[in-house]
């Protein structure tokens, strides 16, 4: 019994080591790669290494390899929760696995409907992925959803999905669709149908972008106020105490899980509105009948 115990909790151990270690090696990677900077500095994600390519040089930046560290930490988190997993709960962890996925599955019942029931995990993931890639800028790393490049790449991924869909109704009544109510109107349907990605992109990345500078532009001027009221005892920043504490719960923080939250949300209504229901089951039953009549 107690070799079975001393398993479970190495075992433990492990899974936690596996959702901390990928972030503390970001954390030092940043510390050892980043230069010294005197005063206020806002760019982009560091770049790391540039591999040459035929077409266009391939550069591993800082948000590609948080994200990595993100995912795989998520992952770390759900082999914890998961781990010991009985009929009857009997650990907290076992709890809030269920309570997750009850959540979840009520979310995408609710929103895209039973027949979408299946999305429950990749609804699940989407959010994880987003909210966690937000909150590791309170670790200090640049955080991966104020990359566009990363925030584009998650929506042109929904936006295939919801091209799948809607073409589960017949590529014609999809077309057609682009010259509805009158022909007139197809340049603004095919925008519009284009500004999908776009709005879904810009948006979480906007939002994510706009707390990370109005953050740091508070805190350097902070830092410049405190040097010119109090002099020499400005180097020990009075005026940054507080404030940017409450600014990062509300950028850092609630915006970030809210961002995830409205993304989500978006993913799931473009899929649930865009799939022609009635049509996919007027083919479809035309499809059994052509079947019955072949047999």
């Amino acid at each position: 019994m107690k070799q079975k115990d001393s398993r479970f909790r190495l075992i433990d151990g492990l899974y936690i080591a596996l959702m901390a270690v990928p972030l503390l090696a970001c954390m030092v990677l940043k510390v050892l790669t980043t230069p010294q900077s005197e005063g206020i500095s806002i760019t982009g994600a560091q770049i790391y290494l540039t591999i040459p390519m035929p077409l266009m040089d391939l550069t591993i930046t800082a948000s590609q390899i948080t994200s990595w560290a993100v995912m795989i930490s998520i992952l770390g988190l759900c082999l914890y929760l998961t781990h010991g997993l009985a009929v009857r709960p009997g650990t907290r962890r076992q709890l809030v696995a269920e309570w997750i996925v009850e959540k979840v599955n009520g979310l995408v019942s609710e929103n895209m409907g039973q027949r979408f029931m299946a999305f429950a995990p990749f609804v699940a993931a989407i959010m994880a992925l987003s909210a966690f890639s937000s909150l590791t800028s309170l670790l200090g790393l640049f955080p991966p959803t104020s990359d566009m490049n990363v925030v584009a790449g998650w929506a042109i991924l929904v936006f295939i999905l919801i091209t799948h869909y809607k073409l589960k109704g017949g590529v014609w009544p999809y077309v057609k669709g682009f010259f509805e109510p009158v022909p007139i109107f197809a340049p603004f349907n095919i925008i519009g149908e284009i500004a999908t990605p776009v709005s879904m992109s810009f948006r979480h990345y906007g939002n994510v972008l706009s707390g990370v500078v109005i953050s740091t532009l508070v805190a350097y001027a902070l830092r410049s106020l405190s040097h010119m009221i109090f002099g020499f005892l400005g180097n020990f920043t009075i005026l940054q105490i507080g404030l940017p504490a409450v600014l990062s719960i509300y950028f850092d923080i609630f915006s970030g899980l809210m961002q995830a939250f409205i993304f989500a949300m978006l993913t799931m209504l473009y899929i649930a509105t865009g799939f022609p229901e009635e049509e996919y089951e007027r083919r479809k039953a035309k499809k059994a009948n052509a079947s019955l009549h072949a047999a």
